[in-house]
């Protein structure tokens, strides 16, 4: 998604632009001759994960940044011990002499350890997803950044060696006072008022819309799962049943796995209720541009919920999303968790709302 959204922001940001080089994790622009260069010229560098869905997943990114004529460097930053130092030289040279610096996860060590590297002038973070609405309110508050599902106050090791890091990524990732030299942007599509002195850019898809479909749209509803029982905060059990309920209620077919959701959990699932299987090998929002997709799109609280409207805007499919009840929680749960959430949920646009009373009753 992070890299979907780097397309997105080259598309919408760049033909006025200078040449920029720009990340699925974190990226910089030249501080040269730039200006000769194609205004759509950019560098991609992706840090590669340990998961092999994302990495499928970013492999197919990275062919069609390619045919958009961008430059992708893939860097296998997690394979094995001496694999961060290798990455952190190859870019650091890059890092110092950037101009702007383009990320996609301000929550990744990874990320804010690359961001201690350079002084850029020009910092932009563009779309990951949900997790966006978190990182304004807390760059708004000035708190340390931490992803909303992690629960406990306790900080391991490993935060505590990073924490210089991470503290100086925050006070870059904060926009200076007025007239200062640096500049702070946000790209985009989730429902987020931009701090002070932060420059807010919305993403609308363009890019997605321009390049795909409109699909073929079947008779039959899809339902696109969560990660939210591998994250610890819904109970396998509850979400299992649920899906049942969803998919008799709307005559649903196809099931469309994240990334994350475990193999395990997944064949439950088919058993349980008879539904087809899809493990995407891009982005949903491309997945349901390219087609063919169902009349109707039914989204636990996440990302989708905010962005299929925007993709497929123009169509006869409509989106609605399904409440998360307090009884499904665990144990384990943030304590912010259901109040995130139902934030996912109460701001989505153009989605219609399936609370979990009116569900039960109709299912």
């Amino acid at each position: 998604m992070q890299l979907l959204n780097v397309l997105e922001w080259a598309h919408a940001a760049l033909p006025a632009a200078d040449a920029a080089e720009a990340d699925a994790s974190a990226g910089a622009a030249p501080d040269g001759d730039g200006a000769d260069r194609a205004a759509t010229e950019v560098t991609i560098v992706v840090l590669s994960p340990h998961d092999p869905m994302t990495r499928g997943q970013l492999r197919r990114m990275a062919e069609l940044a390619r045919d958009e004529g961008h430059t992708v460097r893939w860097e296998d930053a997690r394979g094995g011990p001496t694999a961060p130092l290798r990455t952190i030289g190859g870019l650091t040279p890059l890092l110092r002499r950037a101009r702007r610096i383009v990320i996609g996860d301000p929550f990744s060590r990874y990320v804010q350890l690359l961001l201690a590297l350079t002084g850029a002038p020009d910092l932009v973070v563009v779309d990951d997803g949900t997790a966006t609405m978190e990182f304004i309110s807390q760059l708004a508050r000035g708190e340390r950044l931490v992803r909303w599902h992690r629960s406990g106050g306790g900080r391991g090791a490993r935060d505590l060696v990073l924490a210089p890091f991470s503290a100086t990524a925050r006070r870059r990732l904060t926009p200076p006072p007025e007239g200062g030299r640096r500049t702070v942007g946000v790209f985009s599509s989730m429902p987020v008022e931009a701090p002070p002195g932060v420059h807010l850019a919305r993403n609308d898809f363009a890019w997605t819309r321009a390049r795909f479909g409109p699909p073929r749209v079947m008779g039959a509803a899809d339902i696109v799962g969560t990660s939210l029982v591998e994250t610890g905060v819904v109970d396998a059990d509850r979400y299992l049943a649920a899906v049942g309920t969803l998919a008799r209620t709307h005559g649903a077919s196809r099931y469309f796995a994240h990334r994350r959701e475990s193999t395990e959990k997944l064949h439950r699932l088919a058993a349980a209720t008879g539904l087809e299987i899809v493990r995407p090998d891009l982005p949903l929002e491309l997945i349901a541009r390219r087609g063919p997709v169902g009349r109707l799109i039914v989204s636990f609280p996440s990302t989708v919920v905010h962005t299929l409207p925007l993709a497929l805007a123009g169509t006869e499919v409509r989106v609605a999303v399904c409440d998360i009840d307090p009884e499904w929680l665990t144990a384990n749960a943030s304590p912010r968790a259901q109040g995130f959430l139902d934030g996912v949920t109460g701001t989505a646009r153009d989605v219609q709302r399936l609370p979990f009373g009116e569900r039960m009753a109709t299912g």
